[in-house]
């Protein structure tokens, strides 16, 4: 059909020049996100690409959902806009002739939506916790960068090494700033050092140096002069990594625990999908009801209920996780009085009979 095709046509046009805007705007946030991690030692350097494209694939739903909206307001305000929406209503084409070939356009972005919120983001999610927690777990002498000083990873150290080798096992020149459990300070200084691992954890041997140390109390100071000290670095690695977030789980995972968290957090994937296909049927509503606001107002009115219905989502979920409310509960009568309002509101505008048998001027 020439008016199916050519809606289709245009709603594709309008999508992928959004998806590239929208994918513009959040990897610019995401860029500047993991840097700031990378900086405060959060991140490894050496991965920034590797975990900024786990970030990307996480977000990568909420993106498609904002530019399929944008595609549905855009297109639909352009046709209200050259009164072609009047053209064809005048051949017999209503509100209910433009439900068919927005769904069609629509079914393979849910679907995307749907893979990305169940199978993909637990996914990049997980990577990236593990990315993260092996970085913490590297010893303070590898996480060190030559001629720059580095705080461990417990804050209560900090180590500098002129030169390294062997691959960061050795370095020269070493600096050793340390505060004990007690209380008291010490500060080593050596020539060289040397990295080792047994089964009690890694350790770190100073070779031709010096160690000042100032007790606890603050009275008196020592200084003693080495031919060979060793420091303990870190405990043993754990064997396997713990995922530190429910959102890192698999969803079938989260089906097999009827905990309400657990269950909270598969609700929120679900809504993902659901809020997915109420917001694109609420885009249709909104633009044809407000033919006179404009292209900008519908937009942003789009924006505003994307940012609401998403705190609601949000807001379900922490509720859920604390036992306020069922999480299922609340998603049922989220979605269905969303997906009912809007139903409402577009039989409302394709059927002005009813206002007129309801006493409202037509």
């Amino acid at each position: 059909m020439l008016f199916e095709s050519s809606l289709r046509r245009e709603l594709a046009r309008a999508f992928g020049a959004a998806l590239v805007v929208m994918l513009t705007v959040v990897l610019t946030m995401l860029l500047v996100r993991t840097l700031g991690q990378a900086s405060r030692g959060e991140v490894d350097p050496q991965a920034l690409l590797l975990f900024l494209t786990y970030a990307l694939l996480g977000q990568l739903g909420v993106v498609l959902t904002v530019a399929l909206l944008a595609a549905v307001v855009g297109t639909l305000a352009r046709l209200q806009r050259d009164s072609e929406l009047v053209i064809w209503r005048s051949c017999g084409i209503g509100l209910s002739g433009l439900l068919r070939p927005i769904a069609r356009f629509a079914w393979p972005v849910w679907l995307a939506v749907a893979a990305l919120a169940l199978l993909v983001a637990p996914w990049s999610q997980q990577q990236r916790d593990e990315l993260r927690q092996r970085y913490e777990q590297r010893s303070d002498l590898q996480r060190v960068t030559p001629g720059q000083f580095q705080e461990s990873a417990n804050g209560r150290r900090v180590l500098f090494v002129d030169r390294q080798a062997q691959a960061g096992h050795s370095g020269r020149h070493v600096f050793v700033a340390s505060t004990e459990a007690d209380g008291s300070l010490s500060v080593v200084t050596a020539r060289a050092g040397q990295l080792h691992t047994d089964a009690q954890g890694t350790w770190l041997t100073l070779h031709d140096g010096q160690r000042w140390l100032r007790p606890a109390d603050g009275q008196g100071r020592e200084l003693a002069a080495f031919e060979r000290y060793t420091i303990h670095i870190a405990d043993p690695p754990p064997g396997d990594l713990e995922l530190r977030r429910r959102s890192a789980l698999p969803t079938w995972v989260l089906l097999g625990r009827a905990d309400a968290a657990h269950q909270a957090e598969l609700a929120w994937r679900i809504g993902l999908v659901a809020s997915a296909m109420n917001l694109t049927l609420l885009a249709l509503a909104v633009t044809s009801a407000q033919p006179r606001v404009g292209r900008g107002g519908n937009l942003l009115f789009m924006l505003l209920a994307f940012v609401v219905y998403y705190n609601l989502l949000g807001l379900g979920q922490d509720w859920a996780t604390r036992g306020r409310v069922d999480p299922w509960a609340f998603a049922l009568a989220l979605h269905a009085t969303v997906a009912l309002g809007t139903l409402t509101w577009l039989a409302w505008r394709d059927a002005p009979r009813w206002r007129w048998r309801a006493g409202a001027p037509a």
